[in-house]
């Protein structure tokens, strides 16, 4: 899979991950995306040794938008920490099964990710081992049945917007772990659309934008063209 660099500096390096890439490795010998930008830096700026970078967040495999990475520790720890105190403004767009009827709105819930299946439930507030996840969303457009949504998540729980969705009756389009009717190849219809953060360094604002997949624009084209009028 070739890499899309969305921004590059001594600092950060951005990429738009296609759906189906994983974001880091961990044992397996899968290639990744992190794997991929070492080897990127690696051969452009000539390093000898090991390439440093740092993982500051990630997406699920079938997700496919912008994906940050620092490329010194300082940096790290500064985008690391801006994610933490969630700073950082995050946009999703997703197409859900089912008209939303809402034009916008928010939705709150307590999580819980269930090891032993490899997902998360929705859990009563405050159940123990359970985290308050929070998005903000707002309906672009519906069409047959299918809603395009744009979401901002105030929090970054596990699974968040595909669970948070699926609970509220408007599961992702081709997610099948949550309940999706529809396949969608090796993807999700969920998209990182934008990511705004502070410059580790410099200290201003950037914002990154990864255009919706090809896939989208074919399937989706009715949905799309209501959203743009």
């Amino acid at each position: 899979m070739p890499l899309e660099i969305l921004y590059e500096d001594n600092h950060c390096v951005a990429v738009a991950k296609p759906a189906g890439a994983v974001t880091t490795h961990f044992q397996g010998r899968e290639e990744t995306v992190d794997r991929q930008i070492k080897a990127y830096l690696k051969e452009k700026y000539q390093k000898p040794g090991n390439v440093f970078l740092g993982v500051v967040q990630r997406l699920d495999k079938p997700v496919s938008g912008v994906l940050l990475f620092a490329r010194t520790s300082k940096a790290a720890a500064r985008l690391a920490e801006q994610f933490r105190q969630g700073s950082v403004e995050k946009i999703y767009w997703a197409v859900v099964e089912g008209e939303v009827a809402r034009q916008a709105g928010s939705l709150e819930d307590w999580l819980k990710k269930d090891r032993d299946l490899g997902r998360v439930e929705v859990e009563e507030p405050h159940t123990p081992g359970s985290r308050l996840a929070l998005l903000h969303f707002h309906r672009l457009a519906s069409y047959g049945g299918l809603s395009l949504v744009e979401i901002r998540p105030q929090t970054g729980r596990t699974h968040q917007l595909r669970v948070q969705l699926a609970h509220h009756g408007h599961p992702i389009f081709g997610d099948a772990k949550y309940g999706s009717v529809h396949t969608f190849e090796r993807a999700v219809a969920l998209h990182a659309r934008s990511l705004t953060f502070l410059h580790p360094i410099r200290n201003q604002p950037i914002t990154l934008t990864s255009e919706l997949p090809r896939a989208w624009r074919g399937r989706f084209a009715y949905l799309l063209q209501e959203a743009r009028e």
